[in-house]
């Protein structure tokens, strides 16, 4: 492998390790993460082209514009896009499934009063 290769891997294994510690740094990134915003795939682009001290980084770093904060409005807003029928039918599912586990805890071992055996003197004509 030549010497450029080398060199090329060697810069960007240097990015990442800085990458990892920009991150320490700012660890509200991680919630643009969790909550499907962002991937580290972006962020990580973001910061080998532009550099950790970009105003880019203003919107994400930002220590008042966290991602945890939800207003009423927004919690109005996810309460519209819930789907009643699909809460109401998996709710109901559950109470099946919780049944049948129930009936099979609950359910007595005894044996079913109708059944009588059949005579051991008798054979199968009669």
């Amino acid at each position: 492998m030549p010497v450029f290769t080398y060199t090329i891997i060697g810069d960007v294994m240097n990015n990442i390790e800085d990458f990892k510690l920009f991150v320490k740094k700012h660890p509200n990134l991680i919630n643009y993460v969790k909550n499907n915003e962002m991937t580290w795939q972006k962020f990580y682009e973001i910061y080998y082209l532009y550099g950790e001290d970009d105003k880019i980084w203003n919107s994400y770093i930002n220590t008042n514009n966290t991602t945890n904060k939800h207003s009423l409005s927004d919690l109005i807003e996810m309460a519209k896009n819930i789907d009643v029928e699909k809460v109401q039918s998996g709710i109901t599912s559950l109470q099946k499934a919780l049944g049948l586990v129930n009936d099979l805890f609950t359910k007595d071992n005894k044996p079913n009063n109708n059944y009588r055996p059949r005579p051991l003197y008798r054979s199968f004509d009669d």
